[in-house]
């Protein structure tokens, strides 16, 4: 079984940046729709960004757009998310995601519910 690892969480002050990466062992990256969602405490699932391989398109949600910044490295089949002007209510575990049974229709959604395999998030704290 592969499996989707995140790191590069902590804590940074309200305006700072982080980089969040997600190494896929064993999880194939192509032929995939790749996501990042984030739960705060106490909140629902919130999608922030869509990865579609089918069109190499990605989209983001309107609370994260213009600051944060998907990437990829196929050799490494490692994803990033490049957050920045970080905001105190983005305080959060950040999650990334794959799905490959739906990727043929690409970013059709932002929703958490449409990935199959996702990893076991990475803390994300924003505060001074």
């Amino acid at each position: 079984q592969g499996q989707l690892v995140e790191s590069g969480g902590g804590l940074v002050q309200p305006g700072g940046s982080l980089r969040l990466s997600c190494a896929a062992a064993g999880v194939l990256l192509d032929e995939a729709v790749i996501g990042w969602y984030r739960q705060a405490p106490g909140k629902e699932h919130e999608g922030i960004s869509c990865f579609s391989t089918k069109d190499e398109t990605t989209i983001y949600a309107d609370s994260v757009k213009a600051r944060f910044m998907f990437s990829r490295d196929k050799a490494k089949n490692t994803v990033y998310l490049q957050m920045n002007r970080l905001k105190p209510e983005e305080t959060a575990t950040y999650y990334c995601a794959v799905d490959r049974i739906q990727a043929r229709y690409g970013c059709y959604s932002l929703r958490p519910s449409r990935y199959e395999r996702w990893g076991r998030g990475t803390q994300v704290t924003v505060s001074s």
